[in-house]
């Protein structure tokens, strides 16, 4: 049986500093994440970071794997998330969650984490400067940064199984994930306005890289658990969604996909002739009607290729169930937004409007060409698009469709909020951020697999956290309970252990 999905996004974020004479893009994230964290910083702790580990067991010649910056402002939150600068970009990586529904939560939870910074960095900077952020992936002058999904998969599973079935699906997945944009780049010529904003930037079907030669299947194998159960797969094929339902969809049905492979339920090969021009031919329709072709000879356009892995998803909940993807409530969820999104895309994408961000945005666009009497080489066009990413709740064209009632949400701002400090309780970042909240100064380091604390006069202590579904509400409440002090923590799991 599939092991359960586990999932996370991390989200680089795009930053200007305005008002400053030259732009600095690693001061404008510092300042964020310092603004933000105005007491004691928790360090992350570097010792398991491997990205240089290859799923394929090799590295293609001249592969350069990302590199560690142990330099930059790197901090772990309360609510079990890392929040730090990764190269020239304010990255947000959510905490563990264990269902669509509950990483939906905790990615909202991460653009309010942004918000506030911007408002934190301004007491850090000169008069009339400010830090903007955007929840978007590419800043229109051929730059693009990631926003990238894991989730947890069993070890056993041939990681050519993976890539086998993985091309055809985030090729197609365009469809419901893409963030819209207007425009091409990276060579892209003529495309006034496509679905996904990474799509051009992709230039290999299967690598390590994630800045250079982009692969469609990432193959960076580093679990951040125990890697003789587990691996986990780094997706970077994806866009930064504001939509709760594109999210929601994103994540619900790759999971549902990852556990079909490993259940190895796949009847049918879909793979596809020539992927990486297959992503752009996609991405460059917003009809949804263009085809691409497939190895076993035959063509389909990409919401054609979603029914297929839609109707074997239908019949593996039926035979085998949904435990593994969230549980069978928030998988059925899944699979009846899926069908009811891909009824509407083969009707009139525009019926998704609200629920999609390519085809909000696609919307908002058209409102302001007819009004403007405008066309799609306009700056202005590329203006609404930028705008519509603006993290700043009064500036961001998005959040202005949802104050409106435009947009449908999943899930309760309320709920958001409180994940903004408060972890999961359905996985070990419960563990790690119930940690920091009760003894901050006794927080050493943490990572996503392990914590050290400071017991007092013992040497430091390094509890591992190796499987992500310990460490949960469930499992350590009584234990936080009764432990007033770290040592009294390690003392009593040391009891538990033995």
């Amino acid at each position: 049986m599939a092991v359960p999905k586990v999932c996370g996004i991390e989200t680089e974020y795009g930053v200007v500093l305005r008002g400053a004479g030259e732009a600095n893009p690693v001061l404008a994230s510092s300042m964020l994440i310092n603004g933000y964290v105005e007491h004691h910083k928790v360090g992350w702790d570097f010792e398991d970071e491997s990205p240089g580990r290859d799923a394929r067991g090799y590295a293609r010649d001249g592969a350069q794997p990302p590199e560690i910056e142990t330099h930059l402002v790197n901090t772990v939150l309360t609510n079990g998330a890392r929040y730090y600068v990764d190269h020239a970009h304010p990255e947000y990586s959510t905490p563990e969650c264990a269902d669509a529904l509950e990483l939906v939560v905790a990615d909202k939870a991460g653009e309010r984490v942004l918000a506030r910074s911007m408002l934190a960095a301004r007491r850090l900077l000169d008069p009339g400067q400010e830090v903007v952020v955007y929840k978007n992936n590419s800043d229109g002058k051929g730059n693009s940064y990631g926003t990238h999904e894991n989730y947890l998969v069993d070890r056993a599973v041939p990681f050519a199984n993976l890539v086998r079935y993985l091309l055809p699906w985030f090729v197609t997945r365009q469809v419901f994930t893409g963030a819209g944009k207007v425009g091409g780049e990276n060579g892209a010529g003529g495309v006034e306005y496509q679905l996904s904003q990474r799509a051009d930037f992709f230039e290999e079907e299967v690598g390590l890289e994630t800045t250079l030669k982009r692969p469609i299947v990432n193959t960076r194998d580093e679990p951040h658990a125990d890697p003789q159960l587990y691996r986990r797969l780094h997706v970077i094929a994806g866009d930064a969604n504001l939509c709760e339902v594109a999210t929601f969809l994103k994540v619900g049905t790759t999971a549902i996909v990852l556990a079909m492979i490993e259940d190895d339920f796949f009847d049918k090969d879909y793979s596809v002739v020539s992927t990486v021009p297959a992503m752009r031919v996609v991405s460059h329709d917003p009809t949804c009607r263009a085809t691409i072709e497939l190895v076993d000879g035959g063509r389909m356009t990409a919401v054609e290729l979603q029914w297929e892995f839609l109707r074997l998803a239908q019949k593996y909940a039926d035979d085998t169930g949904l435990d593994a993807c969230g549980g069978e409530d928030v998988g059925q969820q899944v699979l009846d937004r899926w069908e009811s999104v891909l009824t509407a895309l083969e009707r009139d994408p525009m019926l998704l409007d609200g629920q999609l961000d390519w085809v909000t945005k696609l919307s908002l666009c058209n409102a302001y060409a007819e009004r403007d009497g405008i066309g799609w080489n306009d700056a202005k066009l590329a203006l609404v698009d930028l705008q519509y990413h603006d993290v700043r709740p009064d500036r961001s064209l998005y959040e202005r469709l949802v104050r409106a009632g435009k947009v449908e949400r999943l899930a309760d701002e309320a709920e958001v909020m409180a994940a903004t400090t408060e972890p999961p309780a359905s996985t070990r970042a419960y563990f790690r951020g119930t940690c920091l909240s009760r003894w901050p100064d006794s927080v050493v380091a943490a990572n996503w697999d392990s914590i050290i604390l400071d017991v007092g006069g013992d040497p430091l202590k390094r509890i591992p956290m190796m499987e992500p579904l310990k460490g949960t509400k469930a499992y350590v409440e009584s234990l936080f309970a009764s432990a007033k002090t770290p040592a009294d923590l390690v003392s009593q799991l040391g009891q538990e252990s033995s």
